[in-house]
Order: C-alpha cells, then sequence, then structure tokens
C-alpha cells in the first residue's frame, strides 16, 4: 500500500487519486444566470443532498488547477444568488459531457448542448427541460475552501421549487429508480450508470467542441439520432476535409455502397454504428460524404 502526504504531490495528481477513490458521485447539472442575462450551464460531480428540512443541496465549482481561475457558475451564484440544479440521467449524459467544455464567456451552453431551456417558476435561471427532476434554488451561503488552484467553493443551496417529471414516476407516485435512470462520475472519463454499470465519456479539455448549434440541419433532424449521439456529434472540435472525407470513403467499401443508395436513413443508421464505438470521426465523415456526393 502506497502512503500519501496530500502536501507533498503534485495537485494535478492528487485530485486524479480523490476523483477516482470518492465515487461513484451524482452530477448537478447547474444552471446560472450573469448579472448581464446570459445563461450558463455546466456540471459538477461535487454534489449531493444534505437536508430535508430545509431541503438543501450543496455542489462545489473548484478553482482550475492548470490556472486557478474561477468558474462561470461561480460568478454568477456570487452576483445572483440563483440556481437551477438539474439531475443527470443516461438520456442526457453526452450533451452534459459537451456543457462542461470550456467555452469563453458569454457563450450559451444551452444552445452549444442542443439542450432546451425552460422558465422556471421562481428563480431567473433556466431549467433543462430533458432533466427528469429539476431544483429551483436559492443560494444561501458560499464558503471558499481555499485560495490555491484545486479549491472548492461549497455553494449551499435551499430548493423552493422541485420539478419532477411523471415519466419516472411509478403506480404509487414515488420516483422509479430504474425509470430515472440516473448516471454518476468517477474518476478520468468514467461514468456509472445506475442500473447497468461503468461506461465511458471521453472529454478532452483542452478542446472546444463545435456544439449541436454548429450541427446541419439534416443530420439535428434525423430521427436516427438522439441527444447522446448529437452530443457526440457536436464534441468534436473541428470537422473532417474533404480530402480527408475522399479518402476515408475510397478505402471502406461497405460505406460505399450504403452511400450510393438513395436512402438517408441507411446513411445515418451506418454513422450511427460508429458512433455506438466511439469513432466519431468516422462518423461524420460518412455524414458529410453523403452530403459531398450529393452536390
Amino acid at each position: 500500500m502506497i502512503t500519501i502526504d496530500p502536501k507533498s504531490i503534485d495537485t494535478v495528481k492528487l485530485q486524479g487519486y480523490l476523483q477516482s477513490s470518492v465515487g461513484p458521485r451524482p452530477i448537478a447539472f447547474a444552471s446560472t444566470m450573469g448579472a448581464n442575462g446570459v445563461p450558463n450551464l455546466s456540471p459538477f460531480s461535487f454534489f449531493n443532498v444534505f437536508s430535508a428540512n430545509p431541503p438543501i443541496l450543496i455542489f462545489s465549482p473548484a478553482r482550475r488547477v492548470r490556472d486557478n481561475t474561477i468558474k462561470h457558475t461561480l460568478i454568477n451564484a456570487e452576483a445572483t444568488g440563483e440556481v437551477v440544479i438539474n439531475v443527470v440521467n443516461y438520456d442526457i449524459v453526452q450533451q452534459t459531457s459537451l456543457a462542461s467544455t470550456e467555452y469563453a464567456d458569454g457563450v450559451d451552453e444551452f444552445l452549444k448542448s442542443g439542450l432546451t431551456p425552460v422558465p422556471s417558476d421562481v428563480v431567473k435561471p433556466f431549467r433543462v427541460k430533458e432533466s427528469p427532476v429539476q431544483f429551483e434554488c436559492k443560494v444561501t451561503q458560499i464558503i471558499p475552501l481555499g485560495t490555491e488552484g484545486g479549491a472548492g467553493n461549497l455553494i449551499l443551496c435551499e430548493v423552493v421549487r422541485m420539478h419532477i417529471s411523471e415519466a419516472i414516476l411509478n403506480e404509487n407516485g414515488a420516483i422509479d429508480q430504474h425509470k430515472i435512470d440516473l448516471v454518476s462520475r468517477l474518476g478520468a472519463n468514467w461514468y456509472s450508470r445506475s442500473n447497468q454499470g461503468l461506461f465511458e465519456v471521453p472529454k478532452p479539455l483542452t478542446t472546444l467542441g463545435i456544439g449541436v448549434d454548429a450541427i446541419p440541419s439534416f443530420v439535428k433532424n434525423s430521427p436516427v439520432f438522439d441527444g447522446n449521439d448529437l452530443g457526440m456529434l457536436g464534441n468534436i472540435e473541428a470537422l473532417p476535409t474533404t480530402e480527408e472525407v475522399s479518402i476515408f470513403v475510397n478505402q471502406n467499401f461497405a460505406v460505399k455502397a450504403v452511400l450510393s443508395s438513395d436512402d438517408q436513413e441507411k446513411v445515418h443508421l451506418e454513422a450511427k454504428r460508429y458512433l455506438l464505438d466511439n469513432d466519431v470521426l468516422s462518423s461524420w465523415k460518412v455524414l458529410l460524404a453523403k452530403k459531398i456526393n450529393s452536390k
């Protein structure tokens, strides 16, 4: 067994040990609004429920380890004292991951993730329509835990409204744990699906995904792709070039055969097959090849 003095280890390595040891952790998909009225949406896995009377949730946007900066969520919570915490289930996990991309100040993560903002009853931040449970909250206290990179900031939130989708309730009106299909975070790229087990969602923090808003309408409007598919497609830094697409098609006879068909659904199903293998780049090449060939 190795023994570690937290003060003698690199913060990035220590954070990795902590996040890989303490889990699975529920995810607070926090919606806030800046003082200028611009919405912000970001997930945090330092999160849990701590009281029922009063109903208190706590989550913690940590200072960034690499440059000791603070996150927009913390800035907005300090400025407005309001937040909506949306529960994350499997149906929106890829879009949630996409929203974690560190877009510039003023970029609307609702647009980037392709999720739907709906007005709240009591607070100004929007709720996420696709989330099965949404908590409108008033911030009661913010507790900074340090001033160095990696230090957390505990945001204590009192729930003032709770919205629950009827689709996740059982015959007695209680939340069915199979229907809600919650996901949680572990270390590195690993997640846990409560009723099935571990799965990976690769999320390079050094890149900016193009976002669901940049996906062509012929893809976004296709019945073949669900929200997770769109989240994966939006989480690519740049689309493949025409030359890259041509090379891919010429080297793949199965794709050539699919592209020769006038059935767009078959093309989209072929693209989805690559998504199921976590090969987002090849999926885009299939989609763009059909568009290029139709010109």
